[in-house]
C-alpha cells in the first residue's frame, strides 16, 4: 500500500478570493458562518438574519441584517526552478523539490484548493505545466516526474515569464529555487509575481558553504555550468567560504524583506512539519 505524502498546513496572508467553497476565510458571499458585519435591510433583504439589538442601536432606525462569509478555496501554484544547479547536493535539490511538490499537491487537495505547477529553466518546460485542478493523483505523478527529471539548461531566466501563465486571479504561490542568481534577477522574479501571495522557498545544501575534505587540493564542480577546477583548500579559505554563505543568506533575506516576504529555507531533506511551523510563526 502506497503511503500518502506528508501533509503540511499553510495560511493565506489575506481573505481568499476564490469562488468555490473551501477552507479559507473570505470577505464576500452569503450564508457562511463567519460574522463580518451588518448591513441595512435595503442592501441585504434577508429576514432570517435580522439583528434586533443592532437595529435598536442604529441612530437612523434602519433594520440591520447580519452578514456572514462562507469559507472559500484559493488556487495554489508551485513555480519551480529546474535549471542545472538544481541537480546539486546530497540529496539532490531536484529530489527535495520533488518531495516538496508531492507534499504541496497533496496538502492543497486535502485543503480543497486547486493546485497548479509551472517549471522553468531558460524556457518554460511545457511537460511540467500543470493547470490548476483538484486531483488527488497529482501529488504522486508530479513527484515522480520531477524526481526523474534531468536538467537540460543553465540559468533560470524564464521564471519571470511564468507570471503570464498564471493569469490575473490572485493565488498562493510557492517560488522554489536555490536563488543562486544575482539579486537583480531575484527582484525581477518578485516584481513579476507582485499580484500574488508569494512564499520564497530556498533549497540549499549545507556543504555548498562548508565543503568536505581536508586541507590540500580540492576538486570543485560548478553546479550550473559543470566546469571543473582545483582549489587549494586551507583553513583561511574555509572561513571565508562559510562567511560568504552567511552574507548570501542575509542578502537574500534583505531582498525578500523589501518585498515584505518571509523566505522558507530548506537545507537538506524536506520536512513537512518545518513548513507548517513556518506558517504558524508568520
Amino acid at each position: 500500500m502506497i503511503q500518502p505524502p506528508p501533509e503540511f498546513h499553510y495560511r493565506l496572508p489575506g481573505p481568499a478570493q476564490g469562488l468555490r467553497a473551501g477552507a479559507h476565510r473570505s470577505l464576500g458571499g452569503e450564508g457562511g458562518l463567519e460574522f463580518r458585519g451588518h448591513a441595512d435591510w435595503l442592501r441585504a433583504p434577508d429576514a432570517r438574519r435580522l439583528d434586533v439589538r443592532a437595529t435598536l442601536r442604529d441612530p437612523f432606525q434602519r433594520w440591520q441584517v447580519r452578514l456572514h462569509s462562507p469559507p472559500r478555496a484559493q488556487t495554489v501554484w508551485l513555480i519551480a526552478d529546474v535549471s542545472a544547479s538544481m541537480a546539486f547536493g546530497a540529496p539532490r535539490r531536484l529530489d527535495v523539490l520533488a518531495d516538496f511538490a508531492r507534499s504541496l499537491a497533496w496538502s492543497a487537495w486535502r485543503t480543497g484548493d486547486p493546485f497548479g505547477c509551472v517549471a522553468c529553466d531558460d524556457r518554460l518546460r511545457e511537460e511540467l505545466l500543470w493547470p490548476p485542478a483538484r486531483q488527488a493523483g497529482r501529488a504522486e505523478a508530479l513527484g515522480s516526474q520531477l524526481r526523474a527529471l534531468r536538467p537540460e539548461r543553465q540559468g533560470s531566466r524564464a521564471l519571470a515569464q511564468a507570471a503570464a501563465v498564471l493569469g490575473a486571479s490572485r493565488g498562493l504561490l510557492f517560488l522554489v529555487s536555490d536563488f543562486h542568481v544575482p539579486l537583480e534577477e531575484v527582484r525581477r522574479w518578485l516584481d513579476a509575481f507582485v499580484s500574488h501571495w508569494v512564499v520564497p522557498v530556498v533549497l540549499w545544501d549545507r556543504y555548498e558553504f562548508e565543503p568536505r575534505g581536508p586541507a590540500g587540493l580540492l576538486p570543485l564542480v560548478d553546479a550550473e555550468s559543470g566546469a571543473r577546477r582545483l582549489l587549494w583548500w586551507r583553513p583561511g579559505l574555509r572561513e571565508r567560504w562559510a562567511q560568504a554563505g552567511c552574507e548570501r543568506r542575509e542578502a537574500l533575506q534583505r531582498c525578500f524583506a523589501q518585498a515584505r516576504l518571509r523566505p522558507l529555507f530548506i537545507e537538506g531533506a524536506f520536512d513537512a512539519d518545518a513548513v507548517t511551523r513556518h506558517f504558524l510563526q508568520g
